[in-house]
């Protein structure tokens, strides 16, 4: 009874972080629809813009979503920007408009999104970097690669330490001998040294979607030997259970014993360990984004952001360049929780 008083709210915290993770998610397909700018947009006018607080009230009125004008000024002295809030330019947000054209993934031109800043008027909700790109509609471009990054590598170390993993358990022998001696090569060496130099072997010639696939293959052929590991170890206990003996002396191949009678006895684990080895490639991508070893402008995702903000006495004068931090943490709780939701769901008893 104390298991279960245990476990249902963990179960239902799982369930609540996966909701935070759709919304997320939902930037992958609508990034263009949902960010207020093109991801390229500069405003030339509002470098180093800080972030507009979004009002409801103007003197004691209900005006409804809107956000008060800035006004720039240069800083000489100390070399820096200036913005003073101006209360009589009340810029009133529009919702489901037309605004700046963009191309839904790079394919088809439109101008529809979900929130526009007023006519003339201006709309930074986490303000502006160095050339004056709005941060917000940066963060939500961001997601599509920062985010995918993650799946795809998951996938491919997934069927790596799967596979190997089953192998090395069922077979036994030189072929599990062999592969635990490249499993103990990979895991000596230092990860993001690793990570650093494969990353710099990529052709600086390559196009930001190269760029993608090879981190993606990187970060995925790198993490596999975890899984493989406990995936061995699994199945050496389960294929000397009886109903596998049974499977066995029936005549079963080995693969079908593994995929049909193995693999299932330990799905929950597989989940969990995906779900855990997501972030864990996020925040690959975003180190070797932030290092200049990663992904590069023009192409956009968290890691590439963060790297404006290398310089200290930067972020010290325009904190908001440090934004990107909060989506990172965020993603990364929420699927540390859905892993240990998904566990419990699946294996309610241990």
């Amino acid at each position: 009874m104390e298991n279960h008083l245990v476990e249902v709210p963990q179960t239902q915290a799982g369930c609540r972080v996966s909701i935070v993770l759709f919304f997320f998610y939902l930037c992958v397909p609508f990034a263009e629809i949902i960010a207020p700018y093109p991801v390229a947009k500069r405003n030339v006018d509002f470098l180093f813009a800080p972030p507009q607080a979004i009002h409801l009230f103007h003197e004691g009125k209900l005006v409804g979503p809107f956000v008060y004008g800035l006004n720039p000024s240069v800083d000489l002295e100390n070399l820096k920007w200036i913005y003073e809030t101006d209360t009589t330019k009340v810029q009133k947000l529009r919702f489901f408009c037309e605004g700046e054209p963009y191309k839904f993934w790079g394919l088809f031109p439109a101008k529809f999104h979900v929130v526009c800043p007023a006519k003339d008027g201006t709309l930074f909700i986490a303000g502006t970097d160095r050339l004056g790109r709005d941060q917000y509609s940066g963060l939500v471009y961001g997601a599509r690669l920062s985010l995918t990054i993650g799946l795809v590598g998951v996938s491919i170390s997934m069927v790596l330490g799967v596979l190997l993993g089953g192998l090395a358990g069922f077979f036994g022998g030189w072929i599990d001998s062999s592969i635990q001696r490249v499993i103990e090569i990979m895991r000596s060496l230092p990860e993001l040294p690793l990570w650093m130099a494969l990353s710099a072997a990529l052709p600086i010639t390559w196009s930001p979607v190269w760029i993608y696939f090879g981190l993606t293959v990187i970060l995925g052929l790198l993490d596999w030997p975890g899984l493989a590991r406990a995936v061995r170890s699994k199945l050496l206990s389960l294929r000397e259970e009886e109903y596998a003996k049974a499977a066995a002396l029936m005549g079963a191949s080995p693969s079908r014993i593994i995929v049909k009678h193995l693999l299932p006895g330990f799905t929950s684990h597989l989940v969990a360990s995906a779900t855990l080895s997501v972030p864990a490639m996020i925040l690959g991508e975003t180190a070797l984004s932030f290092l200049n070893l990663g992904l590069r402008r023009p192409a956009v995702s968290w890691g590439v952001l963060l790297n404006e903000a290398q310089n200290i006495s930067v972020v010290t004068i325009y904190p908001w360049l440090m934004a990107p931090v909060i989506p990172i943490i965020i993603v990364v709780l929420a699927f540390n929780f859905m892993g240990d939701g998904l566990r419990d769901a699946a294996d309610p008893y241990k």
